[in-house]
């Protein structure tokens, strides 16, 4: 190839703006000219405020992904609890009981299963990060057209001269403009719940473990914070959801206390509190000719198993050792075989981990007694199954085989 190699990434959240991280410090990032632009207004930060109510579990994976963008230590050092233990376990059955699912760090060799951040810190961190190495990004520029130009696209900004780069990365969400532009289709279904989210501070302290308790109407999570109080994720019916909402804080904790068994005991309102519908979608096709899907842009998934910022993590590692592979052999990364390839190693794990999201949804959702005890039976199988207990885990925590 000669000159530079046009990138636009579409999006800056999370996935995006790793993306461009991973780009800039990769060692072919001399050959790329990368156009970061994204639609909202930049994030902010403030390590002085609460902590935000949107946060992410990163799985080990995960963070070496960010470790190789630059900022995972930086984040860690700011605002970040990590987690060495996750019990997950049925309202037909109790925390303690044999089906109770028990996975700990030291099962694997681990210092952490997870670490519980806020999506804002990462975000920030990341732009200082891309701020260091000259790559600016472009808030409020609202992506107006996307037109197929050949085996490239014309992309309009708003208030910009029209950008054709040789690769369009969509890494805008759910509901992508740059996908549905396209003509990519998308399919989708709704969860017939909504997420519930707030802060408590706990009776007894979390133990830096996650906590999942399954309801015949969705689970809900108490992820630990380094302050000691609990992000809850409640995934529950539209009507239990609104009356959370407009609850006095007493009556809120007794909801979150019954709805998770009292785990650790009584629960006080200590934070804002928010609710969003639940859907999955996944995109049938990741890729065109100087196209290409990453992120919610291409899969969203329920939060139950918190594999949302994780799969999209990994699909921009992924993309960008194929972008650079490509350059390598002398290729035209925004080609076909380049970009099939990504899809290739990605599409497959996206839905197989979608499935197993839905099934166990929909297994703990059933109101049976004969599927409540095959669900028990099989819960205390699988603490009991050590070399398939290993791989799902391994899956789930981002790791390498």
């Amino acid at each position: 190839m000669n000159g530079k190699f046009g990138v636009v990434i579409a999006g800056a959240g999370i996935v995006g703006l790793t993306l461009a991280s991973l780009l800039k410090r990769s060692e072919f990032s001399e050959k790329l000219r990368v156009t970061v632009v994204d639609s909202g207004n930049e994030p902010r930060f403030d390590v002085s405020a609460d902590v935000d109510l949107r946060v992410s579990a990163i799985s080990p994976g995960s963070a070496e992904v960010l470790d190789r963008a630059g900022v995972w230590q930086e984040v860690r050092s700011i605002r970040a609890c990590p987690f060495a233990a996750m019990r997950v376990w049925d309202a037909d059955g109790n925390v303690d009981g044999p089906e109770t699912l028990r996975f700990d760090a030291a099962d694997f060799a681990l210092p952490e299963l997870g670490t519980i951040v806020e999506n804002a810190l990462i975000q920030d961190r990341l732009l200082h990060r891309l701020a260091k190495h000259g790559q600016a990004v472009r808030f409020a520029a609202r992506i107006q057209k996307v037109q197929s130009a050949g085996d490239r696209y014309l992309v309009d900004v708003a208030d910009t001269p029209p950008l054709r780069p040789e690769l369009l990365i969509a890494a805008d969400g759910s509901n992508s403009f740059v996908r549905n532009a396209a003509g990519m289709r998308s399919r989708s279904w709704p969860y017939a719940q909504s997420a519930f989210v707030t802060h408590v501070r706990p009776e007894r302290h979390h133990r830096h473990t996650a906590w999942q308790r399954f309801l015949r109407s969705g689970p809900i999570a108490l992820l630990p914070l380094a302050d000691g109080r609990v992000s809850v994720v409640w995934s529950t019916s539209e009507d239990v959801a609104k009356r959370a909402i407009a609850a006095s804080d007493g009556e809120l904790g007794r909801m979150l206390g019954v709805a998770s068994d009292f785990v650790l005991g009584k629960l006080q309102p200590a934070g804002p509190r928010g609710t969003f519908p639940l859907q999955a979608q996944y995109a049938t096709q990741y890729a065109l000719p100087g196209l290409v899907l990453v992120g919610d842009a291409a899969h969203s998934v329920h939060p139950l198993a918190g594999q949302g910022a994780n799969l999209g993590l990994a699909d921009a590692a992924v993309l960008t050792d194929m972008i650079g592979e490509a350059l390598a052999r002398g290729d035209h990364p925004g080609d076909m075989p380049c970009l099939r390839r990504y899809e290739r190693a990605r599409k497959g794990a996206n839905q197989l981990m979608l499935r197993f999201i839905d099934g166990i949804s929909e297994l703990f959702a059933s109101e049976s007694a004969t599927v409540s005890r095959l669900r028990s039976g099989g819960m205390r199988l699988f603490n009991r199954s050590g070399p398939v207990r290993r791989q799902v885990a391994r899956v789930a925590l981002g790791l390498r085989r």
